[in-house]
């Protein structure tokens, strides 16, 4: 039988015994534990491959998409939700490496654990088989939900339709701080958002997850939503 790794490696590409993709399946928790590199520093890596991959694939296949719309579509599709699904989909949860807390909680199947770890593996088949096939990779990953976001570009993120919304009535961009509360392998996060007069408070399992928690509140909230 297959061991978790063994599936991943042959899902994505690389060979189980990949020391990038080993690495790229290895979170901060675990390193700590065994003084061992996290996938951390491939984890901003492979955030800027999704993007260009996913900037590419909107001009390229949607033409009719102007700028705007286009980046609507990305935003719909490079975020912590949709990422983390394509990793439950690769089954990234179970070969990701976890220090013991994290394990004892479950965290490494949280969405934002997932979403990180994608992004890490996509870093590590960029650096062992190059750009173009990083680019396909997330593309097939990815075609999907950018398909159905071009089809209803107008249904945008929290935080775009908060921005949007406040720019309309000229009270700026919308600023966000966010503390963290808990244990390293149970981290709530809360994000106030603030524009003009209005401030709210989200939470979520990241950091990212708590500001569109927050903008999302703070839009219904001034909305009747």
């Amino acid at each position: 039988m297959a061991s978790p790794l063994d599936t991943v490696a042959e899902r994505v590409g690389l060979a189980p015994a990949s020391p990038l993709l080993v690495t790229a399946l290895t979170h901060s928790s675990y390193a700590a534990e065994h003084d061992v590199e996290s996938n951390e520093r491939l984890e901003f890596l492979g955030d800027a491959v999704i993007d260009l991959a996913v900037a590419d694939l909107v001009i390229t296949r949607f033409p009719d998409l102007d700028e705007g719309t286009g980046s609507l579509v990305r935003s719909r599709v490079v975020n912590e939700a949709s990422l983390a699904n394509v990793a439950r989909s690769l089954g990234l949860g179970d070969a990701l490496r976890v220090g013991r807390g994290v394990l004892k909680e479950k965290g490494a199947q949280r969405p934002s654990l997932l979403a990180d770890t994608f992004e890490a593996v996509v870093a590590a088949v960029y650096f062992e088989r190059g750009f173009d096939v990083a680019k396909d990779f997330v593309q097939d990953c990815l075609a999907e939900g950018v398909a159905a976001a071009s089809k209803e570009p107008g249904d945008v993120d929290p935080k775009t339709q908060l921005r949007q919304w406040a720019e309309a009535r000229g009270l700026g961009t919308p600023s966000y701080e966010v503390r963290a509360s808990g244990p390293s392998h149970d981290v709530t996060f809360f994000a106030t958002v603030r524009v003009g007069e209005i401030q709210v408070v989200g939470e979520g399992s990241s950091k990212k997850s708590a500001e569109a928690d927050a903008a999302a509140l703070a839009w219904r909230g001034q909305n009747g939503a």
